[in-house]
């Protein structure tokens, strides 16, 4: 039997394998990730204007799923400071703006940096026990059947006063990932705090908030035949 395809509504390959490894695992009869650019190349960025994680990433799902005629899955993610309210959350990509980098010389090239400078700067005075944060994303699937189902995955921590780490994107080296969730990964560090930047890759993709959404989309889509419940409205 040929593999099911589902296509994943992002151009970004780097994110396929590991969907890929955890559908397979769980899924039966095979499943093939596929990306936008594969099978859409030419696909318009959906305008992301929902007031939620959940609400952005079944946008993008519905999007790629009737752009498509398959399958789709999406994800939305940020991070969450709780001294912040919540923020930058669903602004986290563009938290600095997005318009110019660090220097001002390109739109968007160094908006990393640029977010985590000024959220670091936010929170300048703001005292350790008071740095709390955690990291979220929600992981949709969408099918032309009319089936949608969202799961939710979190890694907790709290914000480091300077950038640690050469891996990882975003946010992830001025994250300090908490103890607890080292600790369920059985890492060890040889001294403390680990960035999400320093995490090893299997490390991470066990604890991150991205990995555990995954999995349990994976668990929902395999326990549900694929989707069989439809969502309520979204807000």
């Amino acid at each position: 039997m040929a593999a099911r395809r589902i296509v994943l509504a992002t151009r970004n390959a780097g994110k396929v394998p590991e969907l890929q490894r955890i559908l397979s695992e769980v899924l039966p009869g095979g499943v093939e990730v596929v990306t936008l650019a594969d099978v859409a190349p030419d696909a318009p960025d959906v305008v992301e204007d929902g007031t939620s994680f959940e609400a952005n990433s079944l946008l993008k799902a519905r999007a790629a799923c009737e752009l498509t005629g398959l399958p789709a899955i999406a994800d939305d993610s940020g991070l969450c400071v709780d001294v912040l309210g919540g923020a930058p959350g669903i602004f986290s990509a563009r938290w600095s703006g997005g318009l110019v980098d660090s220097t001002g010389q390109g739109p968007g090239a160094a908006k990393d940096a640029d977010n985590n400078a000024l959220l670091l700067a936010q929170l300048s005075d703001v005292p350790d026990e008071a740095r709390g944060a955690h990291f979220a994303c929600v992981m949709s699937y969408v099918d032309p059947q009319g089936s949608e189902l969202t799961a939710r995955g979190e890694m907790h921590g709290s914000i480091l006063r300077a950038p640690q780490g050469e891996n990882g994107f975003g946010y992830d080296p001025v994250f300090a990932v908490a103890s607890q969730e080292l600790a369920e990964a059985r890492f060890i560090p040889v001294q403390g705090p680990v960035s999400s930047a320093e995490l090893p890759a299997e490390v991470k993709s066990a604890i991150s908030h991205r990995g555990r959404a995954t999995r349990e989309l994976a668990r929902l889509l395999a326990e549900r035949a694929w989707g069989v419940r439809r969502c309520g409205p979204v807000t």
